[in-house]
């Protein structure tokens, strides 16, 4: 079964940076894509970036595009989210998701980590 450990949240002021990070275990790593999602209160869930299995191709949505930046390291079994210029409306909880393909909806995700808190202050 696979497993999804978020880490690397907390609170930040804005214009700040942090990285999370999310290990995967439980299966071959380079057989799934990954992504990032965020829920912020009140919101629903949202796509952030994703990234194809080999790590050749990634996506952002338009609000965190140019400042956060998705990567992964097929030997340490790991995908980081590092996030620059943070704004307050990016505090959320942010969910790491493993898929065999990759997309930008949530239902195209198998397995889901349990979340890590992002705050940003003004």
């Amino acid at each position: 079964q696979v497993q999804l450990v978020e880490s690397g949240g907390g609170l930040v002021q804005a214009g700040g940076s942090l990285r999370l990070s999310c290990a995967f275990s439980g299966h071959t790593f380079s057989n799934y894509a990954m992504a990032w999602f965020r829920r912020a209160p009140g919101k629903e869930r949202e796509f952030v970036a994703s990234i194809t299995r080999n790590g050749a191709i990634t996506d952002y949505s338009d609000s965190v595009k140019a400042r956060f930046t998705i990567s992964r390291d097929n030997a340490e079994n790991a995908v980081n989210l590092q996030m620059n210029s943070l704004k307050p409306e990016d505090t959320a909880v942010y969910y790491c998701a493993a898929a065999l393909v990759t997309g930008r909806r949530s239902n195209r995700y198998d397995y889901w980590g349990q979340g890590t808190q992002v705050t940003v202050s003004s």
